[in-house]
Parts: structure tokens; C-alpha cells; sequence
């Protein structure tokens, strides 16, 4: 059919569909409505969230799940899923400060060692991405089977590695690591800083890259991008890299917090993660979704934990029980809809 013809059929078929109404073009803007619909009843109700300081330690503590999110929407928008994130954030935190502890023992500057600490916090976290994105192409196994095996694999071998316990962090390189988490940048936490600039970064790998548009093929249609000649187990591997890398960057950031990796280091950061990409609007069976919604969710739940702790309307052991409503409650409003 000429290309003339093709495009006046679909002229045609687009001047008859019905406009959409207005609450459905709206549609997008539902993380960003309930965001501020949250923040107006937090500072109804404790007057001490609508402060700066709130506001900023809100923004840190987001910054080590919402990295982590960026890097999972990519993977849930392709189609797959990761569960090993926690899990494999609590090994990277581990082996980072053996080696960082072995590196301070050898005589290096404390400088040198944090710069070569927070390079293997990335490097380990891609390398682990790397394994998933091959048992996943190569292997041929499903996604959740992968990743719900190494979720085990990664805590047990930090459990092994600490005996149970810590793996904990040399005072005087602890003290000059203090900075990454502690400092800040124009009033600003460096956690802050790197999560906007990661998250700015993805919104312009996903929406102006071949990558980004190969992402979404695969998540609408495997088999229609495998005919339209792209290389779709290229991609998901890269996506998992991706993902494993944003994994080693949330990693090298939370360390200095608390200075040491226990086994329950990163405890349900997977739930916190999916919760985040999915209340930003990414659809569940992929082909769908933005950064930007993706941070817009990550900061919806941080504010939704913060005000439980600020106004104890329930007990704040039951904030994963809130994440895991609301996980349920988008994933049926999308199959509704």
C-alpha cells in the first residue's frame, strides 16, 4: 500500500475516534494530585511537616529507594521485574566495606579508598545486573524465578560473610565518607543531588534514546520489536545493568548513614522500589511509563511513611503493610482501566 494511502487511512481512523473526556486526559497527573493532596493533610495534621528541614530529610531518605526505582522502571517497562534489589543493595554495602576496610589497612589515603569504594559499589552492582540479564536472555529463565532465587543467594551470603552480625565500617574511613550522606550542596543533601541528577539522566535515556524507545517496544510487544529487527536480548540485559548499577549508586550512598551492613540492611527496599515505579503510573505488563511519575511515587510514599510517623495514626510497623495496599490497589485500577 503506498505510503500516501497509509496515511490517510490513518488520518481517517483518527478524525473518527471520540475525544477523550476531560478526567481521562487528567489521568497522568493522578501521582502529582495525590502528592499534593498528602502534603496538604500532612501539615493539617502535624505542623511540623511542613517545615524545610522535613522537607529535605523526606527528599534524603527517598533518594536511596527513588534511585532504585529509576533504574527498576526501565526494567518493569521492558517487561520483567527485579525482587533481588534489597537483597543485593545488603551485598554490595558488605563487600564495599571489607574492601574499603582492607583497602584502609594496606596504607592508602581514606580519600582514595572512599573514591575506590563508591567505584565498586557501582561496578559489583552492575556485575550482578549482568548475571541476571544472562540467566534471563541466555538462560531463558522467567525474571521473577531469577531474582526471587538470588534475593536468597545475595542475604545469605552477607549473612555468611558478617556471621550474623555487622560487617562495620573503620572509624577514620567512616569519618571520610561522612560527607556523601551527611554533606551538603547549597543547603541541599548530596543524597538529594545525586537522585535528581540520576533521575534526570534516565528521563533522557527513556524518552530520547533508541535504548528508551527499544525499552518500550519490548514491554508493548516482544515478539512485533523481535520482527522489527531489534536486538531484544541486547536490551533487557543493558536494562538490567541499569538496574544493578542504580542499585550500587543507592548502595554507596546509604553506607556512610549507619557505617556497617547487617542482614537486615535494604529489608523490603524491592517492595518500596516496585511500590514506587507502579504508583507513578508504569504499567505492570510494561510498555508504559515515565521517570518523572516514577519520582513522583518514590517521594508519595516517603511522605505517606513520614506522616505516619509524625501523627501515629497507626503504628509505624504497618508502613510496608500501606506499600503493599497500595501495589494492590493501583495494579487493580490498571486492569480495570
Amino acid at each position: 500500500m503506498p505510503l500516501e494511502r497509509t496515511e490517510e487511512i490513518r488520518g481517517a481512523a483518527s478524525a473518527r475516534e471520540p475525544s477523550r473526556p476531560w478526567w481521562a486526559r487528567l489521568h497522568g497527573l493522578g501521582p502529582v494530585v495525590g502528592l499534593a493532596l498528602l502534603c496538604l493533610a500532612g501539615a493539617a495534621l502535624n505542623a511540623d511537616f511542613a517545615t524545610v528541614d522535613n522537607a529535605l530529610n523526606v527528599l534524603t531518605r527517598t533518594a536511596f529507594i527513588g534511585i532504585i526505582a529509576v533504574g527498576m522502571c526501565f526494567v518493569i517497562i521492558g517487561g520483567g521485574i527485579d525482587l533481588s534489589v534489597g537483597s543485593m543493595a545488603a551485598l554490595i554495602a558488605g563487600g564495599v566495606i571489607m574492601l574499603m576496610n582492607a583497602l584502609g589497612e594496606s596504607g592508602l589515603a581514606p580519600a582514595a579508598v572512599v573514591v575506590l569504594g563508591a567505584g565498586s559499589a557501582v561496578l559489583l552492582g552492575a556485575l550482578f545486573g549482568l548475571a541476571h540479564g544472562l540467566l534471563i536472555t541466555r538462560g531463558r529463565i522467567e525474571p521473577f524465578i531469577v531474582t526471587l532465587g538470588t534475593l536468597g543467594i545475595f542475604r545469605a551470603y552477607l549473612t555468611y560473610l558478617s556471621n550474623g552480625g555487622a560487617i562495620t565500617l573503620d572509624n577514620a574511613l567512616a569519618d571520610a565518607y561522612a560527607p556523601v550522606y551527611y554533606g551538603a550542596l547549597l543547603g541541599v543533601p548530596i543524597p538529594v543531588w545525586v537522585f535528581l541528577l540520576v533521575a534526570l539522566l534516565g528521563a533522557l535515556l527513556l524518552n530520547r534514546t533508541a535504548f528508551g524507545r527499544y525499552v518500550q517496544a519490548i514491554g508493548s510487544n516482544e515478539q512485533v520489536a523481535r520482527y522489527a529487527a531489534v536486538d531484544v536480548d541486547r536490551i533487557k540485559l543493558q536494562s538490567y545493568v541499569l538496574l544493578g548499577a542504580c542499585v550500587g549508586i543507592a548502595t554507596l550512598l546509604y553506607v556512610p548513614r549507619l557505617g556497617s551492613a547487617s542482614p537486615t540492611t535494604g529489608l523490603l527496599w524491592e517492595l518500596e522500589a516496585i511500590a514506587a515505579v507502579i504508583v507513578g503510573g508504569t504499567a505492570l505488563k510494561g510498555g508504559a511509563g515515565s521517570i518523572t511519575g516514577t519520582v513522583v511515587g518514590a517521594v508519595l510514599l516517603s511522605v505517606i511513611s513520614n506522616i505516619l510517623n509524625l501523627t501515629s495514626i497507626i503504628s509505624v510497623y504497618l508502613n510496608a503493610a500501606v506499600q503493599g495496599f497500595v501495589i494492590i490497589g493501583v495494579a487493580f485500577t490498571q486492569r480495570r482501566r
